[in-house]
């Protein structure tokens, strides 16, 4: 893991000293003063995300920290596009098609699709699956209504405004059931205490209960202190344990890879009633086949984001058996969400947020 930081940050590095080289080429005519200032502001914008990663724990002005994270982060998602745009238009140089604004057109390309990141960012989707089991729900049980989100990541990127937003729409919905797999938290608690986040939380609404699993940035922002805060929520955190719901339905809820002494999902599935119906709960969408030899009815994962920005989503789709979107594996059913907001720089380019909405009957 070492090896590949340094890999990373040695190829953002390259890249940022490639675009500041093309940059003082375009901007040669310009005042050395402004020049100079220019400079400094780039590289302040290129390292900020370093401060914003060494000061995630410490209690800062909510503007600063918030600012700090929006441009550190989202310098990345500028860098790889300016990149992508400055090779295309100095491979024209080379093959001798004469052109002499290759900065200002890649600048100006860059602010547009990330502009149109943005907007693409701030308008998710609600997909709506309908799921008809051969498994009864107990007694004369309605057909129940989930909603399941995750990867909220809620922190200086995803302020209290917009949990604001996300609770609104989970309500709109009037679920019986909410599900959240796993990053609900982003890197630390220490924003979430200090916008009081868990007043919003507390805002939703679900009359079968609110449960969660862990995921990575649970353990990334420490898994107690994860626990602490969401104690103070309504939301009931599953770590590799099971709820059996008044309906009968059971649920899964496993703990994140990241603990390595997680319990297998055949233990897990001791003493579960397979005549009724099974819903797991797993932030990463890994061996889903046996989801399916399990008897796990749906399964719902995040984790992926799909990439968030063209073209990581192409290593996603590579890397995941199922790396967003519905499918049905044999007789389960599994549900990968690319994130209801993402970590990070909030584009989503290729990719796109969501909420699952499934509406859980059985077949007549």
């Amino acid at each position: 893991m070492p090896i590949f930081f340094i890999i990373l940050i040695t190829v953002y590095l390259g890249g940022n000293t490639y675009i500041f080289y093309r940059g003082m080429q375009a901007l040669s005519g310009l005042p050395c003063g402004i020049k100079i200032s220019l400079a400094v502001l780039f590289w302040l914008a290129t390292l900020s995300i370093v401060g914003t990663m060494l000061t995630r724990n410490i209690k800062m002005p909510v503007f600063l920290s918030h600012t700090m994270y929006e441009v550190g982060t989202g310098w990345l998602i500028f860098t790889l596009y300016m990149v992508l745009f400055l090779l295309a238009f100095d491979l024209l140089r080379l093959c001798r098609v004469p052109f002499n604004y290759g900065f200002i057109l890649s600048l100006i390309f860059t602010v547009v699709l990330l502009g149109y990141g943005y907007y693409n960012y701030r308008h998710p989707k609600t997909n709506t699956i309908n799921i008809a089991l051969d498994k009864p729900l107990a007694g004369d049980a309605k057909p129940v209504k989930i909603v399941a989100v995750s990867d909220l990541h809620l922190g200086n990127g995803t302020r209290k405004t917009a949990l604001k937003r996300y609770v609104k729409m989970i309500n709109e919905q009037n679920p019986d059931l909410i599900l959240i797999a796993g990053d609900l938290i982003d890197n630390s608690v220490v924003p979430l205490y200090t916008e009081k986040m868990m007043e919003e939380l507390s805002e939703l609404r679900a009359p079968l209960g609110i449960y969660m699993v862990p995921g990575n940035h649970e353990y990334i922002s420490g898994i107690k202190a994860s626990a602490r805060f969401i104690q103070d929520t309504p939301i009931q955190l599953l770590r590799d344990s099971v709820v059996t719901l008044p309906n009968g339905i059971q649920l899964i809820g496993r703990d994140d890879r990241s603990n390595t002494a997680r319990r297998s999902l055949q233990e897990l599935m001791i003493g579960i009633d397979k005549s009724k119906p099974i819903i797991l709960l797993d932030h990463q969408p890994y061996k889903l086949t046996e989801s399916e030899a399990a008897g796990v009815d749906l399964q719902f994962s995040g984790h992926t984001h799909r990439g968030q920005v063209w073209p990581m989503n192409w290593v996603t789709d590579y890397i995941y058996e199922q790396s967003h979107g519905y499918r049905q594996w044999g007789n389960s059913h599994i549900y990968v969400s690319s994130g209801l907001s993402l970590w990070g720089p909030p584009f989503r380019i290729g990719t796109e947020s969501d909420m699952a909405v499934f509406h859980l009957s059985t077949k007549k």
